[in-house]
């Protein structure tokens, strides 16, 4: 017997919702778009039309009638209204970061676990199939002392739809660091400590401490440019040298995987993810940690 559809809602209506959260959930198999909620109420009312989907503007109302919830808002917005659908009883697919404060994310996980709901966070690279494969390949050789990443980003400059106040006021410490923190934690372990310092505009360097000895350098900017755009990682050991994948632009495929392991948890009854909240709650207070030392450097 085929089990009904998993009724998602989607919190959002900007960009990201549309190139991205809206069409893949209106694509997944066992997944309904079945409701939208956002900030503008006419550009809530176009993307639900486009999609059959219910469009609201009474959050209550909008919760009441789906099973989960799909976040495409600034994490700012997304952590008291994830919050508030956990407490209701509804699975969560966040983006990162989960929240711009550590007792943001610490209600937010409280929330999840008091009522037992399933999460995952959207990495984009940890669901990235190349990268996925290249993670298992590293996790079955072993043996590696150190990493190197660095993403140089341009949605900072110019017209970019992803120059967003959140984003200005946060920098790629907070947009692009969640990324590569996730990865280099995936593949060389936990993160136990973090230095930081800062280059010019918004560029962030971080030398992460690992758990069991390994250490990597991260160096993470919005204001690269054209030119310098892209994602670079290698992690090295006795056993040689590994290189990363491209990151894939596409962000429909990983997002699919994000939300099929999501329901696979929900059908089954299961609450943890490798990139669940509390994943997301631990990136975010390494990089809280950063944007300590990098404040205090500034202001000295």
């Amino acid at each position: 017997m085929t089990s009904p559809p998993l009724k998602f809602g989607l919190i959002g209506t900007g960009y990201w919702a549309r190139i991205a959260h809206a069409p893949t959930l209106a694509s997944t198999q066992g997944i309904e778009l079945a409701a939208i909620w956002g900030r503008n109420p006419a550009a809530t009312a176009e993307l639900a039309a486009a999609y059959r989907a219910t469009p609201h503007e009474d959050l209550g109302a909008f919760l009441v009638g789906v099973d989960a919830v799909a976040f495409a808002v600034p994490p700012d917005v997304q952590a008291p209204i994830a919050a508030r659908a956990a407490r209701a009883g509804k699975h969560l697919l966040l983006e990162k970061p989960i929240a711009l404060s550590e007792a943001g994310a610490d209600e937010l996980v409280e929330a999840v676990e008091r009522n037992q709901v399933a999460s995952v966070v959207f990495f984009t690279l940890s669901f990235q199939p190349r990268m996925r494969a290249w993670l298992a390949d590293a996790a079955a050789r072993g043996g590696w002392s150190g990493g190197d990443a660095a993403w140089f980003g341009s949605s900072l400059l110019g017209a970019s739809p992803f120059n967003t106040p959140w984003r200005r006021e946060k920098g790629a410490l907070w947009d692009l660091g969640p990324h590569v923190v996730s990865l280099l934690w995936a593949v060389l372990g936990p993160v136990t400590a973090v230095t930081a310092d800062a280059g010019p505009d918004d560029v962030a360097h971080l030398v992460l401490h690992h758990r069991d000895g390994p250490s990597s350098v991260v160096t993470v900017t919005q204001s690269g440019g054209e030119a310098a755009r892209g994602f670079q990682a290698y992690i090295w050991g006795a056993c040689g040298e590994s290189d990363a994948p491209a990151a894939a632009s596409d962000p429909v495929v990983p997002l699919r995987t994000a939300l099929t392991e999501l329901a696979q948890n929900v059908r089954s009854g299961r609450t943890r993810h490798p990139c669940d909240v509390r994943f997301g709650r631990d990136v975010g207070r390494v990089l809280a940690q950063a944007q300590r030392q990098l404040d205090e450097r500034a202001a000295g």
